[in-house]
């Protein structure tokens, strides 16, 4: 059985949407997802407050936390390291790569061929991520096909993620990974590359 992880949501916590995490970790469940990462802008110690949440539904779904950052070439989702104190803010993504896998996390380079805050065809010089954001529920459908296409030449995988800002935009894409998805062995999981990203938008954009 696969086990389904939007890996990119926002909250109120991003400074960007009112929306409340638990709405939609609630929407999460609704939808039958086994996990749901909050991925706030810039800072991964604004999501501090999501720690009493996966508290209280340990129960049913797994509460991941990351950040989306913000390189010198663009966005990327981070996991497994606490940004906050590598005091590396808008470094050269090559920098930042380097850095956070020494620290032991991992790098995706989030929407890459949206046309601001990405990559683009710097990802093909950007050794040492782990995945490419090929699903990315907040972007025209020729930007994800891109993103698919550039996984698929570097020979790396590629996860789906909502970009929420809505609580009912919550698993608009998302990840299905393998195996179980805990917290002990999340990052683990994410550099394995067992999973694939997905769209479940009837109608694509673009």
């Amino acid at each position: 059985m696969k086990f389904l992880i939007d890996l990119h949501v926002h909250s109120k916590f991003s400074g960007d949407t009112d929306s409340d995490p638990e709405e939609s970790i609630i929407q999460a469940i609704n939808l039958n997802l086994d996990g749901i990462a909050f991925t706030e802008h810039y800072s991964y110690e604004a999501s501090e407050g999501i720690e009493m949440l996966k508290e209280n539904y340990s129960w049913r779904i797994g509460i991941f936390r990351g950040v989306e950052f913000s390189a010198a070439e663009g966005h990327c989702l981070i996991f497994g390291v606490n940004t906050d104190k590598l005091l590396i803010r808008h470094a050269p993504v090559l920098d930042l790569i380097r850095i956070v896998n020494e620290k032991g996390g991992v790098v995706i380079p989030s929407h890459p061929y949206r046309m601001e805050n990405s990559l683009g065809d710097k990802v093909d010089a950007a050794t040492g991520i782990c995945a490419l954001e090929g699903y990315n529920g907040c972007n025209m459908r020729a930007y994800n096909e891109r993103a698919i296409k550039a996984a698929k030449a570097l020979n790396l995988p590629y996860t789906g993620g909502s970009d929420a800002h809505l609580p009912q935009e919550v698993g608009l894409c998302y990840t299905a990974f393998e195996d179980t998805v805990t917290d002990d062995n999340f990052v683990d999981q994410l550099r394995a590359g067992n999973y694939q990203g997905f769209d479940k938008r009837k109608l694509g954009k673009g």
